[in-house]
C-alpha cells in the first residue's frame, strides 16, 4: 500500500483538515498503535509514514507506506481498535480530526462520505492484494511487485527510480523475507543488467524478468 499518486487532497479532506488541530511529529515517532481504540483521523500535510504490523514476538511486517498530502486512520472511526501502528518515516505535520468532529462533517457534507468509502475500499482491496501476494508467490515475485509499485515513470532513458529512502530491510519488511534474500536477489538482477544505482537509489533500467 502506497498513497503517493496525488499532489493535492480531495477538497473534502482539505475541508476537514482546517478544522483539526495541527501536531508535530519526529522522524520514527510512533502516531498510532496497532490494537488501540481508533477516535481520531489523521490527515497527513507533510511528510511520509510507514504502515506496518507486530506479533507478540516483536516481528515486523511493513504493509506500505503514505506520502504527503494524504490521510490515515479512517478505517478506525467505529471506535474499533487500530488494524496496524503508523511510524513517521520522517518528520511529520498532521492535522488530527476527532470521529464527533468527522461525523458532523458527514452529516453536512456527502461528498466526504463519498471520499472516506473510497479510500476504504482502496485499502481493502490493497490488503487483499498483499495477502494473495505472500500467499501465492515466492518472494522474488513479491519483490518484484513491490519494486514495480514504488517505481517512478520511466525517465528520457527508460529508467524507473525506486522511491527515496527504500533500502534493502524495508523491502525485506514489506515482503515478508530476510534483508539477505533481498540483497542476493538485487545483485542477481544488477547482474543481469535489470536494475542499477543512482547514488543510494535503486533504478530499474529495463522490464523486470518474470522469474528470477
Amino acid at each position: 500500500m502506497q498513497d503517493n499518486k496525488s499532489k493535492e487532497l480531495p477538497p473534502s479532506i482539505a475541508r476537514l483538515a482546517e478544522t483539526g488541530t495541527e501536531r508535530n511529529y519526529k522522524k520514527k515517532s510512533i502516531i498510532i498503535s496497532e490494537g488501540d481504540n481508533g477516535d481520531t483521523l489523521f490527515v497527513l500535510l507533510e511528510g511520509s509514514v510507514r504502515v506496518f504490523g507486530q506479533d507478540t514476538n516483536g516481528r515486523e511486517v511493513t504493509y506500505g507506506s503514505i506520502d504527503s498530502p494524504s490521510y490515515f486512520g479512517e478505517m478506525s472511526l467505529d471506535g474499533g481498535p487500530r488494524s496496524a501502528s503508523i511510524e513517521a518515516s520522517t518528520a511529520c505535520r498532521c492535522a488530527v480530526i476527532t470521529r464527533e468532529r468527522v461525523k458532523a462533517e458527514i452529516v453536512n457534507n456527502p461528498e466526504l462520505a463519498s471520499e472516506l468509502i473510497s479510500k476504504i475500499i482502496a485499502r481493502a482491496r490493497a490488503a487483499t492484494d498483499t495477502v494473495r501476494s505472500m500467499a501465492l508467490k515466492d518472494a522474488y515475485g513479491r519483490l518484484r511487485d513491490v519494486l514495480n509499485h514504488l517505481a517512478s515513470e520511466p525517465d528520457a532513458y527508460g529508467h524507473r527510480k525506486i522511491k527515496s529512502g527504500t533500502t534493502h530491510a524495508s523491502l525485506a519488511l514489506q515482503i515478508g523475507t530476510s534483508r539477505e534474500m533481498v540483497s542476493k536477489i538485487l545483485r542477481d538482477l544488477e547482474k543481469g543488467g535489470y536494475v542499477g544505482g543512482a547514488g543510494r537509489a535503486i533504478l530499474i533500467v529495463k522490464k523486470l524478468p518474470l522469474q528470477w
